[in-house]
């Protein structure tokens, strides 16, 4: 069975409604929470099959507010891109993939948007990735890919919303998956309340079947392009 490494960064924060269709096909995911007691992030000797590195809320990678286990994680981002193991990034997770291939993240205030974002490569994710989907990000600091990246996707204001380093690693700066009980939770867990944080939040939850629609070609192009059903197949 194919196996991805999950590393959350809160308690609030894990993979929502991606969870089904990872396990639809029979795809295993293992969370990894560093931030509890005698937890830490996965030894890169430990990856399975690919690395999912999920959003930090409050928690950046610029400077202001960095995640503790940021150089631990950058060193497994460059350990997975030279051996060739998938990387998906959300939020985050999208920064440390960013600044472990060469980019780096920019500072930004902790924000919560919603809206949407536009499809700029006709081809995205094996022609999969919609032409127009909904975005939630809720998030400090943003991603800058490095120059060789392909940008697949921008937001409302032209930041990139989707990239991606190589043939299989991925950067979203929202979570495609999100459920508003994660924003929900989020936004409780810290003293730290981002922007915008009751209007994002009712706008998020008019989204929801979007959301769900969206995700399901999303999904199908992230497994095609990541090779992560030929793994499980050649297994």
């Amino acid at each position: 069975m194919t196996v991805v490494n999950v590393v959350q960064h809160t308690s609030s924060d894990y993979l929502g409604l991606i969870e089904d269709h990872l396990e639809g096909r029979q795809i295993k995911f293992n969370y990894s929470r560093p931030f509890t007691e005698g937890g830490d992030t996965p030894h890169p000797d430990s990856i399975g099959d690919g690395l999912i590195l999920l959003g930090g809320g409050p928690w950046g990678s610029a400077g202001t507010r960095n995640v503790p286990t940021l150089e631990k994680e950058i060193t497994l981002v460059r350990t997975c891109l030279m051996l060739d193991k998938p990387i998906i990034g959300f939020g985050l997770g999208a920064q440390i993939l960013a600044i472990g291939a060469g980019g780096k993240s920019i500072e930004s205030a902790y924000e919560f948007e919603v809206g949407i974002v536009t499809r700029v490569k006709s081809r995205a994710l094996a022609g999969y990735l919609p032409e127009l989907y909904p975005h939630a990000v809720l998030m400090r600091d943003r991603p800058l890919p490095p120059d060789y990246a392909q940008i697949l996707a921008v937001d409302e204001k032209g930041r990139p919303a989707l990239f991606q380093i190589g043939t299989n690693a991925f950067g979203f700066s929202g979570h495609p998956g999100v459920k508003s009980a994660i924003a929900e939770d989020l936004i409780m867990e810290f003293e730290d309340v981002p922007k915008n944080a009751k209007n994002a939040l009712s706008a998020l939850k008019t989204y929801r079947e979007k959301i769900e629609d969206s995700l399901v070609k999303i999904m199908a192009g992230l497994v095609k392009e990541t090779g992560l059903m030929q793994i499980q197949t050649s297994n």
